[in-house]
Parts: structure tokens; sequence; C-alpha cells
């Protein structure tokens, strides 16, 4: 094995909440050196006051001493150093573009406008670096002006997504998982590598804006609904997918279970193992065209077929006549599938300084490398507990001056 891919870089990590946090938890997954910059006024990242707590007696849903930290820092924290710094102050920018200049990366994500006014925006801080990569991940783009606070949901609405799930005429359905929270950096990691190697190549750096609402919209644009809709299909589908017949989550004595049979081969699969092999000559269903016609028809011979019996019986058969076919998983299932455990995709959550054994498992890096090491394996550190540190190490300062900074509340 070699090193990370993102070995020696250095990244500023600017975020708060989920969406940037998501991101430089990768690009530090990555092997780069996440400095996490922190307000030492207001308690840090908001995702540290986020309940429920690790105590040193376990799971809280308060905190009990000041070195409890909440599940979501220890998610979104590690891997990343941990430093305090008011930028609403002349001397904390200093500071800033002290640590800008070692930087290779810059990643925000607060609210637009919000650089502008403390003078820390791209065009304010790139003469302090040239080849800086500045990332921002806002609700509705860099130059959108004051469009309101882009919280998980307001972008799920917005973007169309919350009519995509649940049957038609239901209300919309809010999906449980904050995916415009998680999509956006996804692709602003992506925006970053990109433009860390053309600033390789160029020896500039730029601007990488990503948008939570144009992330998501962008995904489901990838669904050509406004085509199904002028074709009469719905957009919104329940528990089965009409168009793609035999296709949905069905319900079974102990559960459910999801079917996916699109092709001609597989739906003759399906028609075998509910007992009806004859429907593969039927001319209702032995085409795809025609079974999405008679789709209400093929997926209630289905659903009738699943409600007497269990779950394993009815994956075992639509398996053993090679349909795509898996049970419907709770969450803690899902999490501790060996699978994914074993390439460390979803890897074990500790917490810094307590021994205790909470049993949590969280996200890692899904990306599994030939040579290179990838992985989160650092924990998350407590809010400035790398200041020292990084001031001194990093940029050389003395300790009479840290000592400046911190009796100026800089620090």
């Amino acid at each position: 094995m070699t090193g990370a891919p993102l070995d020696g870089r250095i990244v500023i990590d600017l975020t708060t909440a989920l969406a940037g946090p998501y991101a430089t938890l990768m690009l530090g997954g990555l092997g780069a050196r996440v400095i996490k910059v922190e307000n030492p006024h207001r308690g840090g990242d908001s995702s540290r006051t986020n309940s429920p707590y690790v105590t040193p007696d376990g799971l809280s849903p308060v905190k009990t001493t000041a070195e409890d930290m909440s599940v979501s820092m220890l998610l979104r924290g590690r891997n990343k150093e941990s430093i305090s710094l008011d930028l609403k102050t002349d001397q904390g920018r200093a500071v800033l573009l002290d640590l800008i200049a070692h930087a290779d990366v810059l990643v925000e994500n607060f609210s637009a406008g919000v650089t502008h006014r403390l003078g820390i925006d791209y065009e304010s801080v790139r003469a302090a670096n040239p080849r800086l990569v500045y990332t921002s991940i806002t609700g509705f783009g860099s130059n959108a002006g004051d469009g309101g606070k882009a919280m998980d949901t307001i972008v799920q609405a917005l973007s169309g997504i919350m009519m995509t799930a649940g049957e038609p005429g239901d209300s919309p359905v809010r999906f449980g998982l904050p995916i415009a929270d998680l999509s956006a950096p996804m692709f602003a990691v992506i925006g970053t590598v990109a433009a860390l190697m053309e600033a390789d190549r160029s020896g500039d750096g730029q601007h990488v804006d990503v948008s939570m609402l144009g992330a998501m919209t962008s995904l489901v644009a990838c669904e050509p609904f406004d085509a199904f809709e002028s074709m009469g299909y719905p957009t919104r589908t329940g528990d089965y997918v009409p168009r793609l017949a035999p296709f949905g989550t069905f319900r079974a004595e102990d559960g459910w279970f999801a079917v996916c049979g699109p092709t001609d081969a597989f739906a003759k699969g399906v028609f075998a193992a509910i007992g009806e092999p004859e429907l593969a000559q039927d001319p209702r269903f032995a085409l795809r065209d025609d079974r999405v016609s008679n789709s209400d028809d093929l997926h209630e011979r289905m659903s009738q077929w699943a409600s007497h019996r269990s779950v394993e019986e009815a994956v075992a058969a639509f398996e053993a006549h090679g349909v795509p076919c898996a049970p419907v998983r709770s969450l803690a299932d899902a999490v501790r599938d060996p699978r994914v455990q074993e390439r460390g995709e979803v890897v074990r959550i500790q917490h810094p300084d307590y021994d205790v054994d909470t049993e949590l498992w969280g996200t890692g890096v899904p990306i599994t490398f030939s040579r290179s090491r990838v992985g989160l394996d650092r924990p998350a550190h407590a809010l400035g507990a790398d200041t020292d540190d990084v001031l001194s190490g990093l940029l050389g300062y003395s300790p009479e001056h840290i000592a400046d900074l911190s009796a100026a509340r800089i620090v």
C-alpha cells in the first residue's frame, strides 16, 4: 500500500453543520490534512450541540461533562484538527491568511454574502496564495445574494424531489436521509479534486462554487420526469414502478422485500418464482411494453403471492430464478453488513478520550484503491484542541505571540 491520494495536501475547513463538514470529512479520509477553524465564542461547529452525546456512561440526550461529545461531531470531526479563531477580528483574519498561505484548499459553507462581509471571500484572499482552491457550498450559489437559509428540507422542497416518492395524491414526502446536505458536498469534493489537478498543471487556483439546490435538482433531472408526465406516466408511483414492471417493494408475512425485473429475462424469472410461468407467453405480459400497460394486474399478482410467504421464502424463490431481489432491512442491520464493514465503507465511531463501547457505526470512505490507503481512523478532537500545535508547528508562531492571541480572545 502507498500513502493516501491527498497526502501532503492541506485543507482549511471553515464549514459547519453537515453539508460542508461532510465534504471535508471525505477530503480527510482521502489523506488531506484538514484544519478545522471554529468560532471560539459560539461553541464551535453547530454539530457539537446536536443531541445525543457520548458520555462516560454511554449515550445521553444531554451533556453530563464538558468532555462529552455529540455523535454528530464524532462522525463529522474525524481526521480533522480543530483550532479556535475569531474571524470577525482583524487579528483573526490575519491568522487565517497565514493559514491560507500554507494551504492547498479552503472549504466554506457560510450563507451567501457572509464571506464578503468578513473580508474572506475568494477575491479577498487569493493574493495570499494564488494556487489556492477555494470551495464554496451554499444553498443557491455564491452569486445568489440573500436567498434565505438553505436547510436540507428547504432544498428538498425546492428541488422537486419530495414529489417523486409516495403515491399520486399523497402529501409531499421528505426523505429521511438529508439527501440535499449530502449530495452537494460530494459534488464539491469532485470539483475540489479536479481543481487541484488543474492547479498542478497551471499553477493557478480557482473558486469552486457548488449550490445545494443545483446539486439536488441536477440529480432529480437525471430521471426525465417531465417526459413521464407528458406521456401520462405517474411521477409518484408508491411501492411499484409501472414503467419498469415487474418492479417494486412487496409486503410479505413478516416484512418487506424488493424486486427488480424490468427485462424480459428477469420477468420470466418472476413468473416462474410466483408459480405462473405461463405468463411469459401471455400477450399481456410477454414483452416489456405489454407489462407496462398491465402493470397493475402484474403487481397485484405478485403482492397476493408475497402475502402468504415470509421474506426469506420470497427472496429465495426469486433468487432461485435469477431475479434481483433483496429484503428491506432495518438501518441497524444495514450498517452491520459485513460486506460494507470489511471494505471500510462503514466503520466504528469512538470518543477521543472515553473508553466506552457505544456500538456506534458511521460513514467510512466508500472508495477502495488498489494501491492507496484511505480511511477515517482518527477520532474527532475537542474544540480548539490543536490550536497551539497548528500555530506553532505550521505557522511558526512564537509562544508569546500565541499567548497574546489567546489573551485577546482571538484564539
